[in-house]
């Protein structure tokens, strides 16, 4: 793991990034307390798959019935 201050990361940024992007390890620091990790960013792109979710949800029959006294709550005047 590499420790850097935060004023050595803002000068050393570039340096640093490519070291992330190769593996390593870069940990972001003030007063020696570690703050942030850099890391590579990894797009993630997941193509959409109609019907995933088959057998993994299940609604309520009574899901888009608001109960009467919730209704009556916002129709109430203060």
């Amino acid at each position: 793991m590499h420790k850097v201050n935060m004023h050595e990361a803002k000068s050393q940024l570039s340096a640093l990034v490519e070291e992330a992007l190769a593996g390593g390890d870069v940990v972001i620091a003030r007063a020696g307390k570690p703050l942030a990790r850099l890391v590579p960013y990894k797009e993630h792109h997941e193509e959409r798959k109609p019907g995933r979710w088959k057998g993994k949800l299940w609604v309520a029959d009574d899901f888009d019935v608001t109960p009467e006294e919730l209704l009556s709550a916002f129709e109430r005047d203060s």
